[in-house]
């Protein structure tokens, strides 16, 4: 028999023997909380940037500063806001001199559980994805040099990277910008929603409707690809909602069985990151499980059953990470 102690240990560092939660009472739904994982608190660590202290701190800071971007005043956070689900709840980000990007900024919370990133997958990994807003002509539109250049004006950045890489010669870098930013972002997760808290034993965390949710997106497949810890299988799916004509995948590949094709994004947060879709044009919760019964499913989902996964959705919901705004040099 599995002790509470047991369980939160294992909860603690993400086992998979947490899904054994369900054994400490029963509510007659044991076999659809079987279908899901709660969150561990940490995603998997890569091997060649493990997290420190001083390189989490340092990525807080780079994630604040603007100066790294060719007007000075946008940060990652400027459409990672922490106010708004790590997101910017508009349709389409705003750039560089205004300008509008052809997709909906997803959250970074928990991003560092995807096994790609951007609704593409164009990189593997935070480490990959950290660099390329920076660069990017319809984002920061910043030149890496002059960002590094830029970052080496302030003793305090000196001797942060120093302290967050102490054996490199060089330590202001674009590979050490990058590993610290994912860094930080690895730890904006939020493991203690109210399904978190049921999947673990607390059969009060949710209400009858929010349970009936739960069971409807079982039993009409929304699982099939919203699954595991973050709910997303991470894979590439074709849909082609209203008002998009975006190819997706098939930028990246130049497959033409990739073309419409995007990545199952989280479900964790989800009613406060929206709007909704790859091109943000999906306003409410509400449509966007319609519209995903529709074109994923081929089903015309009665007004209850959206209404139920709808609770559902957002017993998905964490407490945000804590942390607090630096004051930059």
């Amino acid at each position: 028999m599995i002790t509470k102690r047991l369980l939160a240990s294992a909860i603690a560092m993400g086992s998979a023997i947490a899904i054994a939660a369900p054994a400490l009472a029963d509510d007659g739904l044991g076999d659809y909380r079987d279908r899901f994982e709660p969150l561990p608190h940490f995603p998997p660590i890569p091997a060649d940037n493990s997290l420190t202290p001083e390189k989490v701190e340092l990525g807080k800071f780079l994630f604040f500063e603007p100066r790294i971007s060719s007007s000075g005043v946008i940060s990652c956070a400027t459409c990672h806001n922490p106010a708004l689900g790590w997101a910017d709840r508009i349709p389409r980000a705003t750039g560089h001199d205004g300008q509008i990007g052809e997709r909906n900024t997803p959250t970074v919370l928990n991003s560092g559980f995807l096994g790609s990133q951007f609704w593409d997958g164009r990189e593997p990994d935070l480490e990959g994805q950290a660099l390329g807003p920076i660069e990017a002509d319809v984002e920061m539109a910043m030149d890496l040099d002059t960002a590094l250049e830029r970052l080496t004006e302030f003793d305090l950045y000196h001797d942060m990277f120093a302290a967050a890489y102490p054996n490199d010669e060089d330590p202001i870098s674009a590979d050490n910008l990058a590993k610290a930013i994912a860094s930080f972002e690895r730890t904006l997760n939020t493991p203690n929603s109210p399904f978190d808290r049921y999947l673990r034993g607390d059969m009060e965390a949710l209400n009858d409707q929010e349970k009936d949710g739960m069971v409807a997106f079982v039993d009409n497949g929304c699982i099939a690809c919203h699954r595991g810890p973050a709910l997303t299988d991470s894979q590439f799916h074709r849909i082609q909602v209203p008002g998009s004509s975006d190819v997706g995948r098939f930028e990246v590949t130049g497959d033409e069985a990739d073309k419409y094709k995007f990545r199952t994004p989280t479900l964790r947060n989800v009613a406060v990151t929206y709007p909704y879709m790859n091109n943000g044009a999906t306003e409410t919760l509400e449509e966007s499980v319609a519209i995903m019964g529709r074109e994923m499913l081929g089903r015309d989902f009665e007004e209850q059953t959206v209404a139920d996964i709808t609770a559902f959705l957002h017993t998905l919901t964490g407490e945000m990470p804590a942390f607090e705004v630096p004051a930059l040099p």
